[in-house]
């Protein structure tokens, strides 16, 4: 008798679970979040799967609170960029080549990026030459050899060498106002710093949008008073490879500046326009609403305990 009532009591459990389960399923097909691709994973709900791919290079965290922030910036732009209609991956190192095989932009958030591996070198190279475009802000642009990044994104600065205010006014005078990507920056003044005694990309050089001029702090010395880009486009070609577009931001030293909606802006413009998409694209996407289940109807609860059918059925369960 308790093994037959065991059983009942295991049967109903099972008919419980599986109901719960199957509710769970048709409230996800209803409403619209559980389907799949037949031949991978399930999408991530409310993301653009037609949206431009975007690869956010970051790194481990360097200087005080508050400043080069770059896995704060993964973690927040991973989710702003989906928000705003892109596919986004990134990581905390150099992207390899499979990782950027369907990348359109790499944006590199990342002190020091200058310092590639042979590896990194032939990766990124590879990506550009397909005509993959790059969004360079801050300190990325530093390393070894300025001369041989400077082909990549139109400029870079010596790693080892005093070529930065360390925080500062940065007061950006607009030079190209035409430029969409400078959409609301006239005017804008940052609490940042900026970066001076730069290498140049000389054949082309780069298209300067915004300047400032060189505040005079201890580390500016005689470089006080300088007027230096501070935000350029690069258009180029790498030998035997396709048309490229780069756009840097030299400011993101404070990381609370990423707030600011100008600068929020400027970046999704410029990340649309490096991938050669329309350039308001991010900023004007407005993601579809989300399909809802039945009208009136409620996501079912989460499975619990089955009702007991009887007080010699919880017993039984209880001790089998």
């Amino acid at each position: 008798m308790g093994e037959a009532v065991g059983n009942s009591t295991r049967r109903n459990r099972l008919s419980y679970v599986s109901t719960a389960a199957l509710s769970l399923l048709m409230w996800g097909l209803a409403s619209g979040q559980a389907a799949a691709p037949p031949d991978g994973p399930p999408r991530i709900p409310g993301q653009n799967p037609n949206g431009i791919q975007v690869y956010l290079r970051a790194g481990l965290k360097t200087h005080g609170p508050g400043l080069h922030d770059y896995p704060q910036f993964l973690a927040d732009w991973s989710k702003f960029l989906t928000e705003h209609g892109a596919v986004v991956t990134g990581s905390l190192h150099a992207p390899l080549a499979e990782e950027l095989s369907k990348v359109a932009v790499l944006v590199i958030y990342k002190g020091d990026a200058g310092y590639l591996s042979d590896e990194d070198r032939k990766a990124l190279e590879a990506f550009i030459k397909r005509g993959g475009g790059i969004v360079s802000i801050h300190d990325a642009l530093c390393g070894p050899d300025p001369a041989y990044f400077a082909t990549l994104v139109g400029g870079a600065k010596k790693h080892g060498e005093v070529n930065y205010t360390l925080e500062a006014s940065v007061p950006y005078t607009v030079v190209d106002s035409s430029s969409p990507l400078m959409k609301d920056i006239a005017g804008v003044t940052l609490r940042d710093e900026a970066f001076f005694n730069m290498t140049w990309a000389a054949n082309p050089k780069i298209h300067v949008l915004a300047t400032t001029v060189i505040d005079g702090t201890p580390s500016a010395g005689t470089h006080k008073g300088e007027v230096v880009p501070q935000i350029w486009t690069y258009e180029h070609s790498l030998a035997g490879g396709q048309p490229a577009r780069a756009f840097v931001w030299m400011q993101g030293h404070k990381y609370a500046n990423f707030s600011e909606p100008q600068i929020q802006n400027m970046l999704l413009r410029a990340i649309a326009w490096a991938g050669r998409h329309p350039v308001e694209e991010l900023v004007d996407y407005r993601p579809p609403p989300r399909p809802q289940g039945p009208p009136g109807a409620q996501p079912p609860a989460a499975a619990t305990q089955p009702p007991a059918a009887s007080a010699a059925q919880s017993t039984s369960a209880t001790h089998s």
